[in-house]
């Protein structure tokens, strides 16, 4: 979101899911879509069989990577240098829209200057791409008049992820590729509502609809609209909040609806926080592993057990409506509104979609919808009246901010690389089979996928002499475990992939405290690791 923010002004997906039909070629940076977002991969392979081009850059071989046209088989941390490779080669060729560039756009010059230094075999030496497939590559999609480009959680979680995404906008609008069917940048949500949560002012520097907490005029209108004096302070982020409570600064913690202890990075720390803590209360639906260090758990309800809305990926509002009763007697908004209450604040809300109504009021780019507009079909924020119809495609004509702003940006490496003692890179992610960290509770799924594999190459895997059937220690600066493994050509020799789901082999033991400077986000996709062969 800030990436995008500071050079669209909105930090969200440009066009909507549909467009995927519409698109002549997809560039696929830092995604695995069909495993991380399989309806979303659903489209993208059925636009695949329809002729559309494919572009697909990830250290890893992936399904999608099976059926492109390109894979760029980049080194883990390298995004910018191979996004700056493109862009030097499209301005050197002349495949760049002149005409967009100067209508619509502003900084030019500081792209351009930078780039210039990123030359094809410059940029092959640092990612590993040949110089043939980056050329290929760039003047594919420069010349393609409907391109759209997705990214998702491969860009953001490194140290520079704000300013990976910042290299995926520049490209974009180096070649005219935004505000039309069919093109865009589109990062993909990791769960159904985060984009919803961000909506909604869950940052640490914004109230409802990204409006600034230091402005004493959006302030005063919150706090008329509450009834309560508000902070103009900015909070903190997730990793700020355990390194106070280290501190003893953080004495408390509400957590709902999270699993930190294993998804959040280098979770040592983060048991090590909670530990700290005076008082911890955790909302959940199971007795989880944060759960666990609890002094008071609250019932959750479940998706089915709610009434209220989503907004996806797209920006798209959707009503969600409860299918059963909660088990627990009442749903989480009930729950939350109750702790309000005794605590003096009148909550007094009668339905949840009186709490809507209210986020709506509060909310500009909401101010248009209602239950009753969104009771068969979403509809895209902004809307900001009554009658508007929602805006499927964000930056048609010009850009929230008004002019685009390009940044130049230089390579920024990994914060931690493999050494003599930690020789291996470790990269995390999802598998299709699991759901983020809450599936593990599923009988079923765990039939399916019921222990974790370290992915390893042929090669490496010869050199540790590992087999099919071996087990290993997976080892870091931080924590270790111990792992099945799968012996695979889908990652390179010299890289090792774990996904996050299983407590039993917590792989975020092992990742990085390291974190983007400005959105916090973890480093989850490098870190230096060793692997040891156990005994049999």
């Amino acid at each position: 979101m800030a990436g995008l923010a500071t050079t669209f002004g909105s930090g969200a997906m440009t066009n909507p899911i549909a467009d995927i039909d519409q698109a002549e070629l997809l560039l696929l940076i830092g995604t695995n879509t069909t495993e991380a977002h399989p309806v979303i991969g659903y489209k993208m392979l059925k636009a695949r069989r329809e002729g559309a081009r494919l572009i697909v850059v990830d250290p890893r071989r992936t399904e999608l990577a099976d059926l492109a046209d390109y894979w760029l088989q980049l080194r883990p941390g390298t995004d910018i240098a191979l996004l700056n490779g493109l862009m030097h080669i499209i301005l050197q060729e002349g495949l760049e829209d002149r005409a967009f560039i100067e209508e619509r756009c502003e900084n030019f010059e500081e792209l351009r200057d930078t780039v210039e230094r990123y030359t094809p075999e410059r940029v092959a030496e640092i990612t590993g791409v040949p110089v043939e497939t980056l050329e290929a590559v760039a003047r594919l999609y420069a010349t393609t008049d409907r391109a759209a480009l997705y990214y998702t959680l491969g860009i953001t979680e490194h140290v520079s992820g704000t300013m990976n995404v910042m290299s995926c906008a520049n490209l974009a609008m180096l070649t005219g590729h935004l505000g039309r069917p069919g093109t865009g940048v589109n990062p993909i949500r990791g769960q159904n509502n985060v984009q919803g949560a961000c909506d909604m002012g869950a940052l640490p520097n914004v109230y409802p609809g990204y409006q600034n907490v230091q402005s004493p005029e959006i302030q005063a209108k919150f706090e008329q609209a509450w009834g309560v004096p508000l902070s103009g302070e900015i909070g903190l982020k997730i990793p700020e909040m355990f390194d106070a409570a280290h501190r003893g600064e953080l004495k408390a913690m509400y957590i709902l609806g999270e699993n930190p202890v294993l998804s959040d990075p280098n979770t040592n720390h983060i048991r090590q926080g909670l530990e700290h803590l005076e008082f911890l209360v955790v909302q959940e639906i199971f007795l989880t592993e944060t759960a666990q260090y609890a002094d008071v758990v609250l019932p959750g309800g479940s998706f089915a057990e709610c009434d209220g809305t989503f907004t996806n990926t797209e920006r798209r509002v959707q009503r969600v409506r409860k299918a059963v009763e909660p088990l627990a007697g009442l749903s989480d908004w009930q729950t939350v509104a109750e702790v309000m209450r005794r605590m003096g604040m009148p909550a007094t809300y009668r339905d949840a979609s009186e709490v809507f109504d209210e986020m709506a009021a509060l909310t500009p780019s909401y101010a248009g919808i209602s239950y009753e507009r969104i009771e068969h079909d979403g509809l895209h924020w902004p809307c900001p009246t009554k009658d508007h119809p929602g805006t499927p495609i964000l930056h048609v004509g010009k850009f929230s901010r008004g002019k685009g702003r390009f940044q130049g940006i230089e390579h920024i490496p990994p914060g931690e690389l493999p050494d003599e003692k930690y020789p291996f890179i470790l990269s995390t992610g999802r598998v299709r089979e699991h759901y983020n960290v809450t599936t593990a509770y599923s009988p079923g799924i765990m039939a399916l996928w019921g222990e974790e594999h370290a992915w390893i190459n042929p090669e490496d895997a010869q050199a540790l002499g590992l087999a099919a059937d071996s087990r290993v220690r997976v080892s870091s600066r931080r924590g270790e475990l111990v792992t099945a493994i799968e012996i695979t050509d889908r990652v390179p020799p010299g890289m090792v992939w774990m996904s996050f789901h299983h407590a039993g082999s917590p792989s975020n033991a092992l990742t990085s405290h390291l974190v983007d400077p400005i959105s916090g986000t973890g480093e989850y996709k490098v870190c230096a690791i060793k692997v040891e062969k156990l005994a049999s």
